[in-house]
């Protein structure tokens, strides 16, 4: 598929196919556009080769080749899932509107993926406290992104986001912060003054624009420099795993579980849209202290 998709939209000079990606597109903003319109180019390029539609006359099989050859490639299972996204909606979509009779990926067989629970883990307690201690010591921009990350759970694309004007408000005797999240769903979040704190030391005497800042060159920071701020991060405290920002938005919901948070209110914190994602977060904590095992021998120990 060519760059069309990305242009504005001219239905004239588009086939059906790539009419359907476009409007299909068009739900979709930032990273998401980006990531399901690379998908979506993937999938044409596939189809070119070929010699397919990408949109009419497509079954099941060739779906489920498209992804045998994917893992074939290289990638994990969950990359392959994941690659899935952006083509599955597609088709789900252009059998909504009408344009297929049937959604040919509806049924597709997805690789099984087997998630070992260490992987998904964040930080403990002791080592998100040393992360946000060090931060500050690297410069005011790495704690105040530290901070946001790792106590408001924001992602990495909405902590680069955050502007000074985005915080300045307070509401029932609450500093909080406005931010458009994933999904471009809005959100109001209280600042505790541990966060206030940082973040005002890095705004300084800023009035207004980006609040965390490339500390190099003063501009405004991406996602790819989130990544590369938490990794100095970690090394500098001498965490020795692979740290990302998700790594601390998993620490700060896996963390207020361990402090008592209810469930729903983690949920909130982390802004799940259905309450069993946050759940997932719950299970995958791994926490031996609070094992079912040491209940259930509690309960037997008389017997």
């Amino acid at each position: 598929m060519s760059n069309t998709i990305l242009l504005p939209f001219q239905p004239d000079a588009m086939t059906p196919a790539q009419l359907a990606a476009v409007s299909y597109l068009a739900r979709y903003t930032g990273h998401t556009h980006q990531l399901y319109a690379y998908q979506l180019r993937r999938w044409f390029a596939w189809c070119e080769t070929n010699r397919l539609d990408p949109l009419v006359g497509i079954q099941r099989a060739h779906v489920e080749l498209y992804i045998r050859q994917l893992a074939e490639g290289g990638l994990r299972p969950s990359s392959v899932a994941t690659m899935m996204h952006g083509v599955r909606g597609f088709f789900r979509f252009a059998h909504i509107d009408g344009l297929i009779p049937a959604d040919p990926a509806v049924y597709a067989r997805l690789p099984k993926i087997h998630q070992d629970e260490t992987r998904t883990q964040g930080l403990d307690r002791l080592e998100l406290i040393r992360f946000l201690q060090v931060a500050q010591t690297i410069t005011v921009h790495h704690g105040a992104l530290a901070y946001l990350l790792g106590i408001n759970a924001l992602r990495a694309s909405e902590a680069a986001a955050v502007r000074i004007e985005d915080y300045r408000e307070t509401l029932r005797g609450h500093r909080v912060l406005h931010l458009v999240g994933k999904g471009n769903k809005r959100a109001t979040m209280p600042l505790t003054v541990p966060v206030l704190r940082v973040l005002e030391a890095c705004r300084g005497e800023r009035t207004e624009g980006s609040l965390v800042l490339r500390p190099q060159s003063g501009k405004p920071i991406d996602r790819r420099d989130c990544y590369r701020m938490v990794a100095r991060i970690a090394k500098t405290a001498g965490i020795p795993r692979h740290i990302s920002p998700h790594s601390l938005r998993h620490a700060a919901i896996t963390n207020a579980l361990d402090a008592g948070v209810p469930l729903r209110d983690a949920q909130i914190l982390a802004r799940h849209a259905d309450p069993r994602t946050t759940e997932h977060y719950d299970r995958a904590r791994g926490n031996l202290d609070r094992h079912g095992v040491h209940f259930l021998t509690a309960y037997v120990a008389g017997v």
